[in-house]
C-alpha cells in the first residue's frame, strides 16, 4: 500500500501547489490515515515543501485500530513533551522555506490556528477545505475489499443473535452482545455505537439502547456494523419477536421494504444524489409518513461511518462509480413502533452488473 499512499499524498499535492500553496497539513485523523497509512492518536501529517513527515505525539503503538503508517513516511516525535503537532508542523514547515501552508480549518480550533500563526508568523495559512474528504469518495478496490470483508463480518454477527433467544432480554444487553461479536469474527471493533431498538422504539433513526425487555409481538429493528482495517459498514434490519406479524406491521415493512429497494435500484454513476433520496423519500411521502423521515435516506460509508456524498433531498452532486453509500429508508409510528431496512452497496456501472449489494442478511420479514 506504501506505493498508493505516495500517488495520494502526490494528487493533494499537486491540488495545494495548484492553489498556491507550498505545503499542506492534515489534522483530521480519517484523512491522516487515508494519506499515511496509520493515523496514531494525536498525529498530523505534513506534506512538503520537501520531505513528508508524519508527526506524532509519542512512538506508534502499531494498534490494528489505527493502522500502519507507511514506510516510506519520516516519523517525527514531538520535541516538547506534550507539545501541539500542528503548531510544531507550522514551525517544520517554516523552517524547510514553505510560505504558505493550508490547513483543515474545520478540524482545527481557534486557539490552535492562532498558536501556529504565532510559531511561525511569517507562515501564511490557507484553507485546505475539504479537498481531501473529496479525494476519498471514490475507492480503489482494496478499499472496498476491506468493506467487504467488515459487511461479511457484520452478516455473521447479526446472524448469530438471529438464532439466540430474544424474548425478556434488553436492549443493551443484545446491543453488547452483537458488538462482541462483530470482534470474535476479526473486526478492529463496531464502527459506530450499535443500535438496538425494540416494540415502541423500534424504527428511531438514532435509538441509544435502553433496559427495555424484547417482548412478544414487538418489532425488533437493529443497526450495526463492523470496522475492518479502518473501513466501516452499516446494516439495519427489522424482525417480529415471537409471533406472527400482524397486519400492520407487514403493512408497515412491505412500504419501507419497496422504498429501500427504489432507492437502491436509483443508484448509478451518474445519478444525482438528491433522485437516489427522492427515489424512497417518494413513495413514504406519498403513503403519508413524510413528517418525521430522516434527513436523508443515505450517505457515504470508508474510513468514516458517515463522510460524502449525502444521499438528501438538497444535496449537490452527481454518484461515480465505486462509491460506496448506505441506503436506509425508516418510518417509526409514535408510541407503536416501526420499520428500518439498511444497506451498504457500492455503485457500479450496469454493464457491471449494477449496484454491488455488500450487507446479504435476509430482508425477509421474520418472526424470531
Amino acid at each position: 500500500m506504501s506505493e498508493v499512499h505516495a500517488v495520494r499524498r502526490g494528487l493533494l499535492r499537486d491540488r495545494c501547489a495548484a492553489a498556491g500553496s507550498a505545503a499542506a497539513l492534515v489534522s483530521r485523523p480519517a484523512n491522516v490515515r487515508y494519506l499515511a497509512g496509520g493515523a496514531p492518536p494525536g498525529a498530523v501529517l505534513l506534506l512538503g515543501p520537501g520531505e513528508d513527515v508524519l508527526l506524532c505525539p509519542r512512538a506508534p503503538a502499531g494498534e490494528p485500530g489505527h493502522g500502519r503508517p507507511d514506510e516510506a513516511l519520516r516519523i517525527d516525535l514531538l520535541s516538547v513533551p506534550d507539545g501541539d503537532p500542528v503548531v510544531e508542523a507550522a514551525g517544520l514547515a517554516a523552517a524547510s522555506g514553505a510560505d504558505s501552508l493550508a490547513v483543515e480549518e474545520h478540524d482545527l480550533t481557534v486557539a490552535r490556528h492562532r498558536a501556529m500563526g504565532k510559531a511561525a508568523p511569517r507562515l501564511r495559512l490557507a484553507d485546505l477545505g475539504f479537498t481531501v474528504e473529496q479525494q476519498r469518495i471514490v475507492k480503489d478496490e482494496e478499499e472496498i475489499g476491506c468493506l467487504r470483508i467488515a459487511a461479511e463480518i457484520t452478516d455473521q454477527a447479526l446472524g448469530e443473535l438471529l438464532e439466540s433467544i430474544l424474548v425478556g432480554r434488553t436492549e443493551r444487553h443484545l446491543a453488547l452482545e452483537l458488538e462482541r461479536r462483530l470482534v470474535d469474527h476479526g473486526a478492529d471493533g463496531p464502527a459506530f455505537a450499535t443500535s438496538v431498538a425494540t416494540g415502541p422504539n423500534s424504527g428511531q433513526g438514532g435509538h441509544r439502547p435502553c433496559d427495555r425487555r424484547v417482548e412478544e409481538g414487538d418489532f425488533l429493528s437493529v443497526r450495526l456494523g463492523a470496522s475492518y482495517h479502518g473501513y466501516r459498514c452499516e446494516i439495519g434490519r427489522t424482525f417480529v419477536i415471537g409471533t406472527a406479524p400482524a397486519a400492520w406491521q407487514i403493512e408497515l415493512y412491505d412500504l419501507v421494504f419497496a422504498a429501500q429497494r427504489r432507492g437502491r435500484e436509483a443508484l448509478a454513476p451518474g445519478a444525482a444524489y438528491r433522485d437516489v433520496d427522492r427515489a424512497a423519500r417518494h413513495l413514504l411521502e406519498s403513503a403519508g409518513h413524510g413528517e418525521g423521515l430522516q434527513p436523508s435516506t443515505g450517505h457515504g460509508v470508508g474510513l468514516e461511518i458517515e463522510e460524502d456524498p449525502q444521499l438528501a433531498p438538497t444535496a449537490m452532486g452527481k454518484l461515480d462509480a465505486c462509491v460506496p453509500v448506505t441506503v436506509g429508508p425508516g418510518v417509526h409510528l409514535p408510541g407503536r413502533g416501526g420499520v428500518r431496512i439498511d444497506d451498504t452497496l457500492v455503485v457500479r456501472p450496469e454493464a457491471d452488473g449494477g449496484p454491488e449489494l455488500l450487507t446479504m442478511t435476509t430482508k425477509e420479514l421474520l418472526a424470531l
